[in-house]
């Protein structure tokens, strides 16, 4: 049997040691990564709260870059992973190189995006403090105009992925997680003779990471994922395939993009009590993806697995993936409810800005925050890998729906409505409110699911 028809580890391996083999360095990344953002903000804070409150401001538009990256590049994953298990490594080239295409195309919107876009943003904020728009503006314009940075690590960490070789992918996110960390404190505070940068030194250090993430990625793809075949004469587009990766990819953008406005409105709704509610909000999306970030590294060793496992036609291989996701997950969830639950002042406190009064009025706002939204935790366990099932069996546009449901139709009214008590901790609530309703409509469309598309694959080892 040559090179081309050999069985992937992802169609023959035992379930439990592969998802282990293929997820564990994914997470171990996934984790320095939460790691970085986390550093990144610790000093950001040490300039200013304002300056935390920015960053806050900035997510929802760092979201959407993340969104058009992410989405596209799960269905490439997707489809790379399906077409290896067909055996068609030429169809798996093409869709490879579209997927760097696609990859440049992004690029080149949010560079425009970051040219004329980000002040406009910035000045209709539900804010009067000018530093904080000045703040904001300086770090996402930086992002956004040099997003093919991001866009180029991400694809080419996602094609390590669709083969099994997660310890690449480990391997270029964590070093470009590391030189971004290095890098923080020399450009913000200009320490070794360098300027002084601030905010832009934070955003400059991100992309010079991401810059380094995606070379090494390159450099791996051609020198160890010899599943694939990177050919120039396939980056010219195919539209049949974009259209292909774009119904598969398209739910998981729209989820993201809805996810943006989601935390949009939400800082909106805290910035009516304070400029501190709003920075505790972005103090807990830091600290919540130590907890969800190694579940979404989960996440990409299941889609290829689930992906590969459909193309060859074994669904007990493909049911035993998805359990054993949903076990992972909930023990890793679980863990960072605990950990929230009693321990929040401890999770604050290194984001604690140099004003005493500012840190006191943070860390009493925000460990009440962090024990009722841990609440969610264990039951987003289960919405999340069910989601991901939903992705790789190409019903994606049931995780739509759920995102929809939950952030739109459920969250963003809870919040307001529990806004207009003048109580700001009873908002905080919407957040398990939210998940009870995406975990009752993922259960019925996982269901219907199973009818419909699992059962009718071979039952065969």
């Amino acid at each position: 049997m040559n090179d081309q028809t050999k069985e992937n580890k992802m169609g023959v391996m035992p379930m439990n040691k592969l998802l282990i083999n293929m997820s564990l360095p994914m997470m171990a990344s996934m984790l320095v990564q939460a790691l970085y953002n986390i550093v990144d903000s610790i000093f950001v804070s040490k300039i200013h709260l304002d300056a935390l409150t920015a960053l806050n401001l900035c997510f929802p538009i760092q979201m959407l870059v993340m969104a058009f990256g992410n989405g596209m590049a799960t269905g490439v994953n997707a489809l790379v992973s399906r077409a290896l298990g067909e055996k068609n490594k030429d169809r798996a080239d093409k869709i490879a190189m579209n997927g760097v295409l696609l990859s440049f195309v992004s690029a080149f919107l949010f560079l425009i995006v970051g040219f004329v876009l980000v002040k406009p943003y910035f000045n209709i904020q539900n804010t009067d403090t000018q530093q904080i728009k000045d703040f904001g503006i300086q770090y996402m314009t930086i992002n956004c105009v040099f997003s093919i940075a991001l866009y180029s690590q991400i694809i080419f960490e996602r094609l390590l992925q669709s083969t099994g070789k997660t310890f690449y992918s480990m391997i270029t996110q964590g070093v470009g997680a590391i030189t971004n960390i290095i890098l923080d404190p020399i450009l913000i505070f200009g320490l070794f003779g360098l300027p002084r940068l601030g905010v832009r030194g934070a955003a400059i250090a991100t992309v010079i990471g991401q810059c380094v993430a995606a070379i090494l990625g390159i450099i791996f793809n051609l020198t160890k994922n010899k599943e694939l075949t990177l050919k120039i004469k396939n980056i010219v587009p195919d539209f049949k395939l974009i259209a292909n990766i774009y119904s598969i990819g398209l739910p998981s953008i729209i989820m993201m993009a809805i996810g943006s406005v989601m935390n949009t409105g939400m800082n909106q709704i805290l910035l009516g009590f304070s400029d501190t509610a709003c920075a505790v909000f972005g103090a807990y999306y830091k600290l919540q993806s130590f907890f969800f970030m190694p579940v979404f590294g989960l996440n990409g060793s299941i889609v290829p697995i689930i992906g590969y496992n459909f193309g060859a036609g074994k669904r007990k291989r493909l049911l035993k993936a998805i359990k054993l996701g949903i076990i992972y997950s909930e023990i890793l969830m679980t863990a960072g409810f605990l950990i929230m639950e009693f321990f929040p002042r401890t999770l604050l406190s290194i984001f604690k800005p140099t004003d005493e009064i500012l840190a006191a009025q943070m860390l009493d706002l925000g460990s009440v925050a962090l024990r009722i939204i841990a609440i969610h935790f264990p039951i987003a366990a289960v919405c999340i890998i069910l989601g991901t099932a939903f992705q790789a069996l190409n019903h994606g546009m049931y995780s739509m729906w759920v995102s929809i449901a939950r952030q739109l139709g459920a969250l963003l009214p809870a919040a307001y409505l529990l806004s207009l008590s003048g109580n700001v901790n009873l908002v905080w609530f919407s957040f398990p409110i939210a998940e009870l309703v995406s975990v009752t409509i993922t259960t019925i469309f996982f269901i219907k699911v199973y009818m419909k598309t699992i059962l009718s694959i071979p039952n065969e080892e």
